[in-house]
């Protein structure tokens, strides 16, 4: 049965049904158009002030020619400006492109080129990247800066952000659920980045299903969330981000992480929700004073992109008694969190990822498509709303993806009786020595429990005998620690806590780790390294 809609003009059908990431923002302006939406360093921004900037903006970047669907590459650090901009493309129908800031300049021509964006918006700091770039990228004609813009960039006229949010008359263009809303690009550790195209629908969703499950509250007692992660990656901008704004709440942007001065936001403006990657929390955990400070405010304490000792999860309990410590996982293709512990799960299964959230339908696939049951392991495989939409440019890693009705996501775990995800691995970091299978993961876990390590990374190094050899990377907490005495005490202690096939045969110290600007440490730079 199908309503006969053939005398309702499509825009104001659309308008009245759809469900659009940009109408998100003109909700919580109505309802709260004078409370701080997002507090940037020192310059606050109101749910008003940000909903017309962003409608303002969409509207400026349709005048400069810009068409349905097209994408609009971001060069922007964490700003009201970026969310402002954001919202711009989601209410104008433009494809929102975040570039990942920490690439080179080779990378970034890359993406540019691969996506077809006509449009870069950034900010003055990395005009000189488009400099670099621009004169082999003739489909780029608009250039906007935010703050102070030369007259022009490698002879395109550029113009100025607060030029462009000019109009700020309500912007009403059809925008489909399924339109995408924001292209995010891989971060290519084996190979070219690969661009995920992602809807409105999914990331709407997903806000949604995050915000139900960490306990955002829309009313007066509403969410104040401090992100320091960021804004190009995914868990900062649709995980962290979108959710707070959808239930009216302040999104803090510090504009960059020192334990100290996060301490201080989180105490004075009395947040409630924190995520930091495991290295963030060790640095919070040893800052003086921790425990003369009023933290009662915090509901949740989350961490991501790697795993943490037992011990230290129980020391942020203990720093922050009035919030639950919960890992949430998810990634790029798949808008996080897919997985999320349960508080109940704090202390019994703190080293799961948790059950599947409320919009997704998690499972474990054996290699020929079928669904395993519970206690076996296999692939990780997602159903649901949060799947993207498909990657761009590239239909033989879509048929990959999607192959059995089912998202592939490269992980290998399994289902305990609650049906509880056990991460065991990505596919491609499990280590094939001697015939067995060694969890990357289930080794460094036990690498990080030593107290003389901070980081630690396990990888395959090609071996005659083996055929990959159980290779450990780490990182001493006493820099001036003697390399080679470490590398014996810590073989010793893997001896007495894994199975022999398990225990690395050779160990390297070095300063530092390889990682991607959101921590992810990269293994096939390590890989590289150690392969001779």
């Amino acid at each position: 049965m199908r309503p006969d809609l053939s005398g309702i003009d499509p825009l104001q059908l659309n308008l009245a049904t759809r469900l659009s990431v940009g109408d998100m923002l003109t909700r919580s302006a109505f309802q709260f158009p004078d409370r701080t939406a997002v507090a940037d360093g020192a310059e606050e921004i109101s749910y008003a002030g940000l909903d017309a900037a962003a409608e303002a903006f969409g509207r400026g970047l349709l005048d400069a020619g810009l068409q349905r669907q097209q994408p609009v590459a971001f060069l922007l650090g964490n700003s009201w400006r970026f969310v402002a901009t954001f919202f711009g493309c989601a209410k104008a129908g433009l494809v929102a492109l975040p570039v990942n800031l920490m690439l080179p300049a080779d990378d970034v021509a890359w993406i540019l080129g691969d996506s077809g964006a006509r449009a870069v918006v950034a900010d003055p700091a990395f005009v000189p990247i488009l400099e670099q770039v621009l004169p082999d990228l003739p489909q780029v004609t608009t250039v906007v800066v935010t703050g102070e813009a030369p007259a022009s960039v490698a002879g395109r006229p550029v113009l100025r952000w607060d030029d462009v949010a000019a109009d700020p008359t309500p912007l009403q263009v059809v925008v489909e659920d399924r339109d995408t809303l924001h292209c995010l690009y891989t971060s290519g550790t084996t190979a070219r980045p690969k661009g995920v195209l992602t809807s409105h629908l999914a990331v709407h969703v997903a806000a949604l299903s995050n915000a139900l499950q960490v306990g955002h509250r829309h009313g007066h007692e509403f969410s104040v969330a401090p992100i320091v992660l960021p804004l190009f990656h995914t868990t900062a901008l649709d995980t962290l981000l979108l959710p707070v704004l959808l239930t009216g709440g302040t999104a803090i942007l510090p504009g960059g992480f020192e334990p100290r001065s996060y301490l201080d936001v989180v105490e004075s403006r009395r947040a409630t929700h924190l995520l930091l990657l495991p290295m963030m929390w060790a640095a919070v955990l040893a800052t003086p004073g921790l425990d003369e400070r009023d933290l009662s405010s915090v509901r949740l304490c989350m961490y991501a992109m790697a795993p943490m000792p037992q011990e230290r999860i129980g020391q942020i309990a203990a720093a922050f008694p009035g919030a639950d410590v919960l890992l949430g996982s998810g990634q790029t293709e798949c808008v996080p969190a897919t997985v999320l512990q349960w508080p109940a799960h704090q202390d019994t299964k703190s080293g799961s990822w948790g059950p599947a959230v409320v919009t997704v339908d998690t499972r474990i696939m054996g290699p020929a498509g079928d669904l395993l049951p519970r206690g076996e392991t296999g692939e990780i495989v997602y159903r649901g709303p949060h799947a993207m939409s498909g990657y761009w440019n590239n239909p033989a890693a879509n048929t990959a993806a999607f192959a059995h009705g089912w998202f592939h996501s490269g992980d290998v775990g399994h289902l305990d009786e609650e049906a509880v995800v056990w991460f065991t691995d990505r596919v491609k970091d499990m280590v094939k020595t001697g015939g067995e299978n060694v969890s990357s993961v289930e080794v460094e876990r036990v690498l990080l429990s030593f107290p003389e390590i901070t980081e630690a990374a396990v990888i395959g190094v090609p071996d005659d005998q083996w055929g990959e050899a159980v290779t450990a990377v780490v990182v001493a907490a006493d820099r001036a620690a003697d390399p080679a005495d470490l590398a014996q005490r810590l073989t010793a202690f893997c001896r007495e806590h894994l199975a022999g096939f398990q225990v690395p045969k050779r160990i390297e110290v070095l300063a530092g780790l390889p990682k991607t600007a959101t921590g992810k440490i990269q293994k096939h730079e390590l890989r590289a390294r150690f392969r001779g």
